[in-house]
């Protein structure tokens, strides 16, 4: 059975709260299904920013992508996922990762632990929200093989951050099929989430692969086109080429920064 595409929107800064409540209410009118906030130091503070979109909206769903795990402790982090799952009327879905940017702990004057006692601790965390907090879905993102291995046995929803895999011709492929063996009968109902990161602008046909070469220094113009999480061409195009992603790799969420609002619109709208 083909599962229907989630789109998300993610949302890092905002000036004012009227500016805020008007992202808000257009994703929603937009078609978008979930408002997400990134949790890094020198952006948008997730809980108070999706708690003041829960006010103002009634569909779209909330979630965060993701929560730093290793800024919280489970109980003090599960009292303010209780309130706004209330307070959102249960449209939360708890975004979580093992944290990765030694300045922000430093900042944020905690110690940075290896990279496995992260994990151990996004472990320890997701135990806890699987039993403490049942009802509420929790996505896991990352791309190493214990954060993945964590992600296919517990979470109900998957971010393929899309690292590179040496020697391998596919590596997002190559990532799922690794969910799926440690996932065994629980893939099947697992949501695979994939986050866009270029997007043509209103009226072109290529876009900006500034936040795309980031992560890939070395690939050309065209090797970047080519990757999965950038979009080029029209409407129509963008949308079979996520026809596609769903067809072969069975990715069917897709969530894409705030800047896209509009021209990002028009793709859901074919895909509707």
């Amino acid at each position: 059975m083909t599962k229907d595409f989630r789109f998300g929107l993610s949302v890092r800064f905002f000036k004012s709260r009227a500016g805020l409540v008007d992202l808000a209410k257009r994703a929603e009118d937009l078609g978008y299904d979930v408002l997400c906030v990134p949790d890094h130091l020198g952006a948008a503070a997730p809980f108070p920013t999706l708690t003041a979109v829960a006010m103002v909206t009634t569909k779209i769903r909330l979630s965060m992508y993701v929560l730093n795990a290793g800024f919280y402790k489970p109980a003090l982090l599960a009292r303010d996922v209780g309130a706004l799952q209330v307070l959102s009327e249960e449209r939360l879905e708890l975004g979580l990762g093992a944290g990765y940017v030694r300045e922000e702990f430093e900042a944020a004057e905690l110690p940075y632990p290896s990279a496995g006692a992260r994990v151990d601790h996004l472990e320890h965390m997701t135990a806890y929200f699987c039993q403490n907090h049942p009802t509420v879905p929790i996505m896991i993102a990352g791309s190493g093989d214990r954060v993945m291995t964590l992600a296919a046995r517990h979470a109900d929803i998957i971010g393929l951050t899309g690292a590179k895999v040496r020697d391998v011709e596919d590596p997002l492929a190559e990532r799922i099929e690794f969910v799926r063996n440690a996932a065994r009968e629980r893939f099947d109902p697992l949501e695979l989430n994939l986050v866009i990161t270029a997007v043509p602008r209103e009226g072109e046909r290529k876009p900006s692969l500034s936040l795309t070469r980031r992560n890939a220094p070395d690939l050309s113009d065209d090797e970047l086109l080519a990757l999965p999480a950038v979009l080029s061409g029209s409407p129509t195009e963008m949308a079979d080429k996520l026809r596609s992603h769903r067809d072969k790799y069975g990715i069917t969420y897709f969530t894409v920064q705030d800047n896209h609002v509009e021209t990002f619109a028009k793709v859901i709208a074919e895909l509707r």
